[in-house]
């Protein structure tokens, strides 16, 4: 075979599209991680919550580290708040432990309920990802003001930068995770 500048740009194209996908699938792999499969399925199927969704905020909130800890003082794989793990205890009837807040189990379990509630209280996702982020006291004051909800019930507009971006990264991890659960 003789060298041609021909057959050298078709090695190069075939080479840059061998990187590429590459690229791709690393990329995929290490933004979208996928652990707790059993644990994520199992407390969706529970609560009644999409397992996608539960997966994609695991991963915006703490990349599936289950011993992430926020500087606000948020735990775990869904970076639950010892306050408001505290308070879902209390609606179960069970006991709270901080320390077990580390667990992906224990975790997943409680931040699944906590999802729940959001969902049930604002009757719509997109709600309660953003409730998830600002807190739900912080929505129910932002559907109050008619600069940011036309009706009372879907926010037209996030006051906070970080909020938006939290739901924007949410929902395109969605995306992803539909396809890997």
């Amino acid at each position: 075979m003789k060298f041609s500048i021909k057959n050298y740009a078709k090695y190069i194209i075939y080479g840059l599209a061998v990187v590429c996908l590459i690229f791709l699938f690393f990329y995929n792999y290490m933004l979208f991680p996928i652990k707790y499969k059993k644990e994520i399925n199992l407390y969706s199927e529970n609560y009644g919550v999409d397992n996608v969704l539960v997966a994609s905020i695991i991963c915006v909130e703490s990349s599936f580290i289950k011993e992430a800890k926020s500087g606000k003082g948020a735990i775990g794989l869904m970076q639950i708040m010892p306050s408001t793990a505290k308070w879902i205890c209390e609606q179960k009837g069970e006991q709270f432990d901080q320390q077990k807040l580390f667990s992906p189990d224990y975790n997943i379990n409680i931040g699944t309920y906590y999802l729940k509630y959001l969902i049930n209280k604002f009757g719509d996702v997109d709600n309660a990802i953003i409730a998830y982020n600002a807190g739900e006291g912080t929505v129910s004051n932002w559907l109050k003001n008619d600069q940011l909800s036309q009706d009372g019930k879907k926010l037209d507009k996030i006051p906070y930068s970080e909020t938006s971006t939290y739901l924007t990264r949410v929902k395109r991890a969605m995306k992803v995770y539909a396809e890997k659960l």
